[in-house]
């Protein structure tokens, strides 16, 4: 029997994603990062995952996610987040979760490369945001009308770095 015959949604098969590839062989840049989808959603209340991988220090402008909470888990580098008011440096291994209607921004602030896995639940807009962005090979523009029509508030200007 299959999930679909118990009257469950039906579950996809197994996906298996390559270290250092996207879902769909693709490659998105936002000029000083890529990402590569690893887990796309069916639906907009499904899961988003994607990998965010650094060459060089920044990161979003500060935003909110109306109907999204974003998890972070640090892979590789230095990143720093704010969380409303609070701050956090996140290592490797370290993780937290922003949750929807929260204000955050945050970058990647260490030598050489930074790694992170990011998700999104629900995934809402958020892949059709990135696939929107990636297309100008830069961080995402400080529009907005682009943040609002794709569930997000834009709040502020990135991190400044030191």
């Amino acid at each position: 029997m299959t999930a679909s015959d118990s009257g469950a949604s039906a579950m996809p098969s197994s996906i298996l994603v390559a270290a250092g590839q996207d879902c769909f062989g693709e490659r998105r840049s936002l000029g000083i990062s890529e990402i590569a989808f690893k887990v796309v959603p069916t639906a907009p209340s499904g899961l988003l995952v994607l990998e965010n991988i650094f060459h060089a220090k920044g990161g979003p402008a500060r935003h909110l996610h109306y109907a999204q909470d974003e998890w972070f888990y640090a892979l590789e580098g230095e990143f720093v987040v704010e969380l409303g008011d609070e701050r956090f440096a996140l290592q490797p291994g370290d993780s937290l979760l922003a949750p929807r209607q929260h204000s955050h921004v945050w970058a990647h602030v260490g030598e050489g490369r930074g790694r992170m896995l990011i998700a999104f639940l629900p995934a809402g807009q958020m892949e059709a945001f990135f696939r929107e962005v990636t297309k100008a090979n830069a961080m995402p523009p400080q529009d907005p009308a682009l943040w609002r029509s794709h569930g997000m508030e834009l709040l502020g200007p990135p991190l400044a770095l030191s």
